[in-house]
């Protein structure tokens, strides 16, 4: 019996299809120790499970899903190797958050990230507080935009054959600089899930683009669910009816008295 009420498919996009991705995933990278360590002992296994806990309709459905990653991964698997590129940024976003962990550790999040959208599902237990770390960040579009962004810039005609260099770690209201020849542009990197949506700029971000004008980019990728595109907007700060909002945050910190250490 499914946990959850069938879902239908109304629009192009999975209604679970952040789970279903990290499924293919772990399937088309571990194989057969990915469905090990999730405690069965085939695939058919695993895709009812999926079916039975809800996350997807039918078995196909999850299998479709390691078609689209095999042609990432060594295997004999081919998968829709013709739509290779449609997925690559989907794969690059993956590999950055959980690239590094073994079969045992992908498999601990990936359950945690059940537990978070299937209450039901308890899988709770062994949960590091750094997986769950993780896990909040997958469901940001920032990181999965500026990914794309970094593989993706010199699409842009503006940036074509420019250097980036990464400036995020230093906040001064840009992601990243692209020099261009003898010219240089500060762009930052703004994500919207669907090809409709609005953006912010932080204070910090409006006075760089204020200062910068037509050398200050915003590079929108939009309809990161299905298939991102970048939109390059400069001198943002003018070109964009961007509307002053003012928010009073409290912030709070603890102090300890001075002491040798």
């Amino acid at each position: 019996m499914s946990l959850r009420p069938k879902f239908t498919m109304s629009s192009n996009k999975h209604p679970n299809y952040k789970i279903l991705n990290l499924i293919g995933y772990g399937l088309a990278k571990f194989d057969s120790t990915f469905v090990k360590a999730f405690g069965f002992s085939s695939k058919s296994e695993l895709y009812n499970h999926c079916v039975q806990i809800g996350v997807a309709d039918t078995s196909d459905t999850v299998k479709n899903r390691q078609d689209m990653f095999d042609p990432f991964f060594e295997n004999k698997r081919k998968g829709w190797w013709q739509r290779k590129s449609d997925y690559m940024h989907r794969k690059i976003y993956i590999d950055s958050l959980f690239g590094e962990l073994d079969v045992h550790s992908y498999v601990n999040l990936l359950k945690a990230h059940l537990a978070n959208q299937f209450p039901e599902y308890d899988a709770r237990k062994g949960i590091t507080p750094i997986t769950r770390s993780i896990f909040k960040k997958l469901q940001q579009t920032g990181l999965e935009a500026e990914l794309f962004f970094i593989h993706r810039y010199q699409s842009v005609d503006l940036f074509k054959n420019g250097i980036l260099k990464d400036a995020r770690f230093f906040g001064d209201g840009y992601d990243f600089q692209i020099q261009t020849g003898e010219h240089f542009y500060l762009s930052e990197v703004k994500g919207v899930a669907k090809s409709v949506g609005s953006i912010r700029l932080t204070k910090k971000e409006h006075e760089q683009a204020q200062e910068h004008k037509m050398r200050y980019v915003l590079s929108v990728v939009s309809n990161l669910e299905q298939g991102p595109k970048i939109t390059a907007i400069q001198d943002p700060a003018n070109c964009l009816n961007l509307k002053k909002q003012v928010l009073e945050q409290k912030q709070v910190s603890y102090h300890c008295d001075a002491r040798a250490w």
